[in-house]
C-alpha cells in the first residue's frame, strides 16, 4: 500500500515548527491560502516556489552560522599556536 505524500506547506510547517500564519507571514501568503491549498490538496506553482526558497534560505543561514563558528574555532586555535611558538 502506496503512503500518501503530505503536503509541502503541512510538511514544512510540522518541521519547523510553525503555524499557517506564521509560515504565511515569512513568504507573503495569507493564512487562509495556506489552509486552502492544504485543505484542496493544491499547490500553485508560486507557493510552492516560495516555500522552497524560504526553505533553502534557512538551511543557507543554517550552514554560514556553522561556518562562521568554525571560523572562530581556527581563529582561536591558531592564536593559541601562534602564542605557544613565540
Amino acid at each position: 500500500m502506496e503512503e500518501k505524500e503530505v503536503h509541502l506547506v503541512k510538511r514544512v510547517c510540522k518541521e519547523l515548527g510553525l503555524t499557517y500564519r506564521e509560515l504565511g507571514e515569512k513568504i507573503g501568503y495569507s493564512e487562509s491560502n495556506l489552509r486552502k491549498s492544504v485543505s484542496e490538496n493544491r499547490l500553485s506553482l508560486p507557493l510552492k516556489k516560495s516555500v522552497e526558497l524560504y526553505v533553502k534560505v534557512l538551511n543557507f543561514q543554517k550552514k554560514e552560522e556553522e561556518t562562521d563558528k568554525l571560523k572562530d574555532n581556527i581563529r582561536t586555535n591558531l592564536t593559541k599556536i601562534i602564542s605557544k611558538i613565540s
